[in-house]
């Protein structure tokens, strides 16, 4: 199977629209490829889809293989940038050795686990019956993962094409639950004379909240109120940052109105501040920086957030826990529970709302973790939620899977693979509740920047990858 075969694949995605929760033209591409190709397919009401590639004649009894991604993408992009993922294509370049998109998320997570299916759907290899299962909304929730039902695969081995690093087969994943609070506020004129100041941390690497919550990476939104937590009598008028709740939000901003003199002080704290977050972040975030702008705008008739509400809101961003929790006692290097202070947006209706999600390879200290992020928010004055909690997938040493694809990567590159579990949520965990019969593992090529824009696919990984998956699933059995 040619690498790139998969690659020309995975170009026609690019230009599908496919942001979690509208997946109606990637599934009815799906639908189409299978028709074309004279594959059974089959789509449930979630609009998760499986198409059948039934045994190459003398492979009757070689074991069924699911090959599985998700068929969503996370959909982010720099300020400033107009692009329309409801429409346009992913615009991206082919250099030194990867494929990248610049402005925005490429969307190789997991399109290129897709791409693969499809190049292998549509192959003369000799394997047994393989079902091709495409889940839907995975980035927002795991949605389409959660809505399986009994009987809609029939395979008990399952490859997970949704990693990010060639030469690391995982075996296990973590566990997460979202949690969301949301402000009150009462909007109040400002005092006549009041001076705007528009605050702006940007540039940030951000990425993906649990695979990159160890690199080091800057939160705009907590930089944020880190900044305005010494500026106790400042009025917010605006405020906002972050976006998906799997990313690390790489940019936020507020516009604040003050006295004069204060003005003065804060342009003033905002080139120390640049000093202090250059030398913190020069290694993991190098490019993050605070901009100070002063809006071409009157004070006059401008409503800000009452001033207890603004005062409890920074306090709780800056106090809610973000990163590292605590590492596995058990497996060196492995992040066992973390959280990520996604977003907070401010809406017209008086209501400020904050995303945070919370991961953990145990179900107990993940949900204590959650509890961490309520009792702050809720000191803070805000209501307090939890959703979209999913299992984590236990790692299983005496995988016969694990032992075929440790085999194929010997045989295939003459070292021994990686074989670990990931701080990241995959569909595997809840795969297990409704198949508990399944032997997964999971592989990919090696991503960069996923979930931030400026993602990238490493093209030699990708001839690897693609030279594995070939070899597993035509020795399997």
């Amino acid at each position: 199977m040619d690498s790139k075969i998969v690659l020309d694949l995975f170009k026609d995605i690019t230009r599908i629209p496919r942001e979690s929760g509208h997946e109606e033209q990637i599934i009815s591409f799906l639908q189409q490829f299978a028709q074309d190709h004279a594959l059974e397919c089959h789509t449930d009401e979630a609009g998760n889809v499986v198409i059948v590639r039934e045994a190459a004649s003398g492979c009757e009894n070689m074991p069924t293989v699911v090959l599985q991604s998700h068929s969503d993408m996370v959909c982010e992009k720099n300020s400033g940038v107009e692009h329309d993922f409801s429409k346009d294509p992913i615009d991206y370049v082919i250099e030194d050795g990867w494929m990248i998109a610049r402005e925005t998320t490429l969307g190789a997570d997991c399109g290129i686990g897709m791409a693969a299916q499809l190049a292998v759907l549509a192959s003369d290899l000799r394997t047994g019956r393989i079902e091709c299962l495409f889940t839907v909304s995975e980035e927002t929730g795991l949605y389409g993962a959660k809505a399986l039902k009994p009987g809609f695969i029939s395979g008990k081995i399952l490859l997970n094409l949704d990693s990010e690093d060639e030469g690391e087969l995982f075996v296990g994943c973590a566990g997460g639950v979202d949690t969301t609070a949301v402000f009150h506020y009462d909007s109040m004129p400002v005092a006549p004379g009041s001076v705007l100041t528009k605050i702006h941390i940007c540039n940030g690497a951000g990425g993906h909240s649990g695979d990159d919550i160890d690199k080091g990476r800057a939160n705009a939104v907590q930089l944020l109120a880190r900044f305005l937590y010494p500026f106790p009598d400042v009025r917010i008028c605006s405020i906002g940052g972050g976006n998906k709740r799997n990313a690390i939000a790489r940019e936020a901003e507020a516009v604040i109105a003050s006295g004069a003199a204060e003005a003065e002080n804060i342009r003033k704290a905002v080139e120390a501040f640049q000093t202090e977050i250059a030398q913190e972040y020069a290694a993991g975030d190098p490019d993050i920086m605070i901009e100070f702008t002063m809006p071409d705008a009157s004070s006059d008739n401008i409503l800000a957030m009452d001033p207890q509400t603004g005062r409890s809101l920074v306090s709780a961003l800056l106090a809610a826990p973000h990163g590292i929790l605590e590492m596995s006692q058990d497996i060196k290097g492995l992040v066992e529970t973390s959280s990520n202070l996604a977003s907070v947006k401010m809406t017209g209706d008086g209501e400020i709302t904050v995303g945070t999600s919370q991961r953990s390879s145990s179900v107990t200290e993940c949900r204590a973790a959650a509890m961490k992020v309520e009792a702050v928010f809720r000191l803070a004055g805000a209501e307090v939620s939890h959703e979209a909690e999913y299992p984590g997938w236990k790692p299983d040493m005496n995988s016969a899977i694990l032992e075929v694809c440790r085999s194929s990567y010997r045989r295939l590159f003459g070292k021994e693979p990686v074989v670990r579990a990931i701080h990241a949520g995959l569909e595997c965990g809840l795969f297990l509740d409704i198949y508990p019969d399944l032997d997964m593992i999971s592989f990919g090529p090696t991503l960069r920047n996923v979930h931030a824009p400026g993602e990238k696919l490493d093209l030699a990984s990708l001839d690897k990858f693609v030279a594995l998956l070939e070899d597993v699933i035509t020795h399997v059995g």
